[in-house]
């Protein structure tokens, strides 16, 4: 039996940035064995099924490599933006029936797609030295006043402020640290990230590993930037207004250029209300696959 996956760049309008997601269409005949071995193949960090929902509008499920997990801000962006430029959808607002729960997807005029995350949750800090050793940096190069924490809108994360964005070169991670750390939290894996930017233009610049889910780093998450936000208005580090579009870069390590559009709405005790994370995809190819 051989499937059809449509690869696509998420979080980026040229094929050379942005992080790859696979996408299977109409994917409620294959068992849960046979998507996990079609996002072994397809290799990506994400590869989407899309599925009838009884409770939403789709069912869609995420793959890694290795795992399934609850959600994936990436692969749903790449979806909706190949539903849109197939006119399999329009302009609207559509529910997802996900793991991690029902969710909202908006497509608006301008092309650019928004996924609604799950409200924050926020977890226990974590060892700083124990991060600075796995990431092999000095302990003096994280922010000395944020706290490296864990935080989820979908997927639990440890957020680790660094001082400067000069210190996310000099990054050499420890995979296999990063993994036994990331199990041991339960965690899916790190998203580093520095305020300050080189050009001023983003809210932030990024890396992300998550090892124990075979990714060594991914050049977009979204999920991750959607708790990024939250940290940030936590701990009083959004400065602008609270209903503007904040961008985020990541990927530019990996000479894969990505720019994450992110935006929370606050309710009248200053509480967050809804987090979304969005931007846009490039088609790149349509792939066989082969089941036996």
């Amino acid at each position: 039996m051989d499937i059809e996956v449509i690869t696509l760049h998420a979080f980026s309008d040229i094929a050379e940035g942005g992080n790859p997601a696979g996408v299977v269409l109409q994917a409620e005949h294959l068992s849960d064995s046979q998507m996990q071995e079609i996002a072994r193949q397809v290799g990506f960090s994400e590869t989407a099924f899309v599925m009838p929902s009884n409770s939403a509008d789709y069912n869609i499920r995420y793959f890694t490599p290795n795992h399934e997990v609850d959600l994936c801000g990436h692969a749903t962006v790449a979806l909706f933006c190949l539903m849109k430029a197939e006119q399999m959808i329009d302009v609207g607002r559509y529910t997802l029936d996900t793991l991690a729960g029902i969710l909202e997807v908006t497509v608006e005029e301008g092309g650019d797609v928004y996924l609604s995350q799950t409200l924050p949750q926020f977890g226990e800090l974590v060892n700083r030295q124990d991060i600075a050793d796995s990431l092999r940096i000095p302990l003096q190069d994280l922010h000395p006043e944020l706290p490296v924490q864990i935080v989820s809108t979908g997927l639990r994360d440890i957020l680790i402020p660094v001082r400067h964005p000069d210190v996310l070169t000099t990054i050499n991670p420890d995979l296999r640290q990063i993994s036994d750390i990331s199990k041991a939290h339960q965690v899916v894996g790190y998203h580093v990230f520095a305020l300050e930017t080189h050009d001023n233009a983003a809210l932030a610049e990024c890396r992300n590993f998550a090892p124990l889910y075979n990714i060594p780093e991914e050049s977009a998450t979204g999920t991750s930037n959607g708790a990024l936000l939250c940290y940030l208005h936590k701990y009083q580090q959004l400065r602008a207004p609270h209903d503007q579009t904040y961008m985020i870069k990541q990927g530019y390590t990996m000479n894969r250029p990505s720019r994450i559009l992110g935006r929370i709405t606050l309710g009248s005790s200053n509480e967050i209300t809804q987090v979304q994370i969005g931007g846009v995809a490039v088609h790149i190819e349509n792939i066989q696959i082969h089941l036996p």
